[in-house]
């Protein structure tokens, strides 16, 4: 898609991408879809419906990227964010991914589901999209008054001597095979991947007679390929004939705009080549609206949360299940609160989300995307586990018992340091 117009091929970008993000909220409110609730499914009822759908989701969105990027038709190599950076702090997205699975364990739900929420007229989830979108914008930005950022505050000055730095992108067929044969692996090894969990997944009669659980996978992956598809193929055609890509645009703007009346947007990352995930985004929606509504800090990500609370809110009132709801009480609140900041610092830290970087990033076979979701889904897990420990038995459960014996449930320690029984 070539644009002869900055103003025309933005709109185009920001059109396209709000569309999905409508769809993708319609489609996640309908079928309940859920990452948390997958996790709290598997821990607590050994339901493997909604988690089966969330890979489901991972499988469409890594066969459209593979076959996308096999065909020539996208280039991943430079995306918002960059998920096959050379550069591979693993210790940040073990570590960011368990700090977010407790953040959104103790908030209900995700980044995404958060948004859910907020459309079908949960009002404490407002809430928490504030205190998550703040936390993540000043784990990137500078604190008011610093010249420092959360992250580099508690994280980055004893992370970054850890970070593994390859000589190539960290996807898959890079690390295998080399930047001559990286997209050969990468669809080889992707198709695998799809043929051997798609088994899995579908080897369920539950699975395949639940309608909700299998159009919830297909539709969510869909929405993130496409996206990546969208957004790395809107071109624009200067004055002189040559061909930019909107990012490559903003950057040679001086250069290249020949006096067209067109405002600038004030980062290049905000149109780059991405698809969905919400934390930053959430930020960066944060500070959009305290900018007042400034058009130079519309993004990618901006489009998107407000494309997936509206499709949220249509479904909600044509269902009408739209529901105003409230915190339960004190503790409510401030489970809330605290998960939101786990959340946002977490998630800033991995880089990505159970949507961000558990299913767009593994959309892109990124080694990021196997070690942050395993995390969140431990850390999820683990806080369910000590939760349940802690109502089951009142005082009698310290933090410590109810700690390695959610460890010791999941086969992490071995079963002779039990310290409660199960009942």
């Amino acid at each position: 898609m070539i644009f002869e117009s900055f103003n025309t091929a933005l709109t185009a970008y920001f059109a396209a991408v709000f569309v999905l993000a409508v769809i993708l909220g319609a489609v996640v409110n309908k079928t309940n879809f859920c990452t948390m609730g997958a996790v709290s499914d598997v821990v607590n009822m050994q339901d493997w419906g909604r988690m089966r759908a969330w890979f489901l989701a991972i499988l469409v969105a890594m066969l459209g990227v593979i076959l996308f990027e096999a065909a020539g038709l996208i280039d991943l190599s430079s995306t918002q964010p960059p998920y096959r950076r050379a550069q591979f702090p693993v210790v940040e997205y073990i570590l960011g991914g368990l700090i977010f699975g407790i953040g959104m364990t103790l908030a209900s739900g995700c980044g995404n589901k958060t948004l859910i929420r907020v459309g079908g007229g949960n009002i404490k989830s407002i809430l928490v999209m504030v205190v998550l979108g703040i936390v993540a914008y000043y784990t990137i930005n500078p604190i008011p008054g610093t010249e420092h950022n959360l992250r580099g505050l508690l994280v980055w000055w004893w992370s970054s001597p850890l970070a593994i730095e390859f000589s190539v992108a960290q996807d898959v067929g890079h690390v295998l095979a080399g930047p001559d044969n990286a997209t050969g692996v990468r669809l080889m090894i992707g198709l695998a991947l799809v043929a051997g969990v798609g088994w899995w997944i579908f080897r369920s009669a539950e699975f395949r007679s639940n309608r909700d659980n299998i159009v919830a996978g297909v539709v969510i992956g869909l929405c993130i390929a496409l996206a990546w598809l969208v957004t790395d193929n809107i071109r624009l055609q200067d004055s002189w004939g040559d061909e930019h890509s909107l990012p490559g645009y903003v950057q040679e703007w001086d250069f290249v705009t020949d006096g067209e009346e067109a405002f600038r947007p004030a980062s290049a990352g905000g149109v780059n080549t991405q698809s969905f995930t919400f934390i930053g985004p959430i930020a960066q929606t944060i500070n959009y609206l305290a900018r007042g509504a400034d058009n130079a800090y519309l993004t990618f990500g901006v489009v998107s949360v407000s494309g997936v609370i509206l499709g949220s809110l249509l479904w909600a009132l044509l269902s009408r299940s739209f529901r105003v709801e409230w915190f339960v009480n004190g503790r409510d609140v401030l489970n809330h609160l605290v998960g939101a900041a786990l959340m946002g610092f977490g998630g800033v830290m991995a880089m990505g989300c159970t949507i961000g970087q558990g299913v767009t990033g593994l959309s892109t076979l990124a080694l990021s995307g196997f070690f942050t979701l395993g995390s969140i889904i431990l850390g999820s897990a683990l806080t369910m586990k000590i939760q349940y420990y802690k109502m089951l038995y009142d005082e009698e459960a310290t933090f410590a018992k109810a700690l390695i014996t959610g460890l010791v449930d999941m086969k992490l320690l071995p079963g002779s340091l039990r310290k409660l029984e199960a009942l």
